[in-house]
């Protein structure tokens, strides 16, 4: 997503903490949060707080994580993480409490380019989600997304059934299911490793 950053982890992370600067992070949450190994999480935050953009503090024996916010690069960064890592985390903080949503993916060009894929930076962000939340809902959330990602977020609803059948005749769908997916991490749902 961004040559610039040592790795996924490394992005995941500085989007995490610069995407919410007045929240601190433990190793733990943030690793789940992101996906990533507590390990991995720890050795890219040992980096980035030796370099000055994220500092540490202690509650107990727990070890928590800010950006730190304030310095000349500081905007800059975040803006660059809003426009390459930023879906993951602006999508699932606003996706997260809405009621009926089963699963929601990124796909298209983002998943592809963060999953490894290589071209072009994406001009958008398309989002896939399973349930019975009302499209209303959906294209509210869309347009603070596309507020907050400075690019166009493009959200459509399937039904549970539609998505479960292996079989369905939708060319969307079987488009959807052969190109890159990003599940989306959304409160007490549990994402496939």
């Amino acid at each position: 997503m961004l040559p610039l950053l040592r790795s996924r982890v490394q992005g995941d992370l500085l989007a995490l903490l610069y995407l919410h600067p007045d929240r601190d992070y433990s190793l733990t949450e943030a690793a789940r949060i992101i996906g990533a190994s507590v390990k991995a999480v720890h050795t890219e935050a040992s980096r980035l707080i030796a370099a000055g953009f994220v500092s540490d503090s202690r509650r107990g024996n727990v070890r928590l994580l800010r950006a730190v916010t304030g310095t000349p690069v500081s905007q800059p960064l975040t803006d660059l993480l809003a426009v390459t890592y930023g879906p993951l985390p602006v999508l699932s903080d606003l996706l997260a409490s809405v009621e009926g949503i089963t699963h929601a993916f990124i796909y298209g060009s983002w998943a592809a380019r963060y999953l490894g894929e290589p071209g072009p930076v994406p001009g958008d962000v398309d989002v896939l989600v399973v349930g019975t939340t009302d499209p209303d809902d959906l294209d509210e959330i869309a347009r603070a997304a596309q507020d907050r990602l400075r690019r166009p977020v493009d959200i459509r609803r399937i039904r549970p059934a539609a998505w479960a059948s292996p079989d369905s005749a939708d060319p969307f769908l079987e488009s959807v299911r052969e190109r890159p997916l990003v599940q989306l991490r959304l409160l007490g749902q549990e994402v496939p490793a």
